[in-house]
């Protein structure tokens, strides 16, 4: 028979009110209360029934994350994240769901309207680039719905969510080639209007300038966030009457492409080439030689705008925007110039 509430409170020595608010992760219940009903409704495999118990917290338990990546929808990035969010979730008994939104589709708002009048998410959670899309975040707060942000390019009152050092991580790798010698360094940069990329360049530029190096503009070249605008990228670089000695991609997919240009025109890595990325995902692992670049922690982060969304929605606290580190992971891409 199924285990119903009051069979949980009956266990616990507690009345089914308290049950209930121990679900819907009520503020006014002591720990030690708390962590005997939690104790009891696992010693006797309690599932609350999900409708029920939305009725009883007058909300859905539901976070929806929101993405947009035309070109590269299978991104390790967004899946790290995905997993972040969903082990927060998981942690405070709420479900996830995950839909795409194409910024530049004609039904955008549409969309986004359905989904909030199909499945009344308690909140969002929104990843680069829609995290700073204004007619998304316009009609977030005109339907009320809260919402955290990873890597926001607005820092300021009222954002929640995480960041990174995105430019020092950025400056920190070029400098890392610099102190190898290299001074015709080139950058691919990632989609235009991406925060991202812009902290990125910046941080380029920041290092290239400290080390009192003019940037050569014909080095900085346009790429999307993938493999291939990567190796096209490189293509352009590897043309050049006087190509760079290393090279600094936005991003690892990029990166990658870089490294499969340059065997396709039979120049070696390291050797006659440095190159490096950005975001430690586990192809930078995979390539040979293996990916020097900058861990971003994906997955902490998803976890930590899932946490600062759901201290808003279920403490009405106002949220704050957390920071996480970064770390340089040198690997055997990147050497002392020729």
């Amino acid at each position: 028979m199924r285990v119903r509430l009051e069979d949980v409170a009956r266990a616990a020595s507690v009345s089914p009110k308290t049950v209930s608010r121990v679900l819907n992760d009520e503020a006014n219940v002591s720990d030690d209360t708390r962590q005997r009903v939690l104790a009891a409704m696992q010693a006797m495999d309690y599932r609350p029934h999900p409708s029920a118990r939305s009725l009883a917290g007058h909300r859905s338990f539901l976070v929806a994350m929101l993405y947009d990546n035309n070109d590269n929808p299978a991104s390790t990035y967004l899946a790290e994240i995905q997993d972040g969010v969903l082990e927060a979730c998981d942690e405070h008994r709420y479900s996830m769901m995950v839909r795409p939104l194409r910024m530049r589709s004609g039904d955008f708002i549409r969309r986004l309207d359905a989904l909030i009048a199909d499945h009344h998410p308690d909140g969002v959670v929104l990843t680069p680039p829609i995290t700073d899309y204004a007619p998304l975040l316009k009609r977030l707060r005109e339907a009320g719905v809260p919402h955290a942000s990873v890597s926001p390019a607005h820092r300021g009152k009222g954002i929640i969510g995480v960041r990174m050092d995105e430019q020092q991580a950025a400056r920190a790798i070029v400098e890392h080639l610099l102190a190898l010698g290299h001074r015709r360094i080139a950058h691919v940069v990632g989609i235009a209007d991406h925060g991202a990329s812009r902290w990125r360049l910046a941080g380029y530029r920041e290092a290239l300038a400290a080390a009192g190096i003019a940037e050569d503009p014909v080095l900085v070249v346009q790429g999307a966030f993938t493999f291939g605008s990567g190796v096209e990228a490189a293509r352009k670089l590897f043309a050049l009457k006087k190509r760079p000695t290393a090279v600094f991609a936005a991003n690892d997919d990029m990166a990658a492409g870089v490294m499969w240009a340059a065997g396709e025109y039979g120049i070696k890595v390291p050797h006659d080439l440095s190159v490096c990325g950005f975001d430690d995902i586990p192809l930078a692992r995979q390539l040979w030689p293996a990916l020097t670049t900058v861990r971003q922690p994906a997955r902490e982060m998803g976890k930590l705008a899932a946490l600062q969304l759901l201290e808003v929605v279920r403490d009405r606290s106002p949220g704050r925007l957390a920071q996480v580190g970064f770390s340089l992971e040198v690997r055997d891409s990147t050497a002392r110039v020729p």
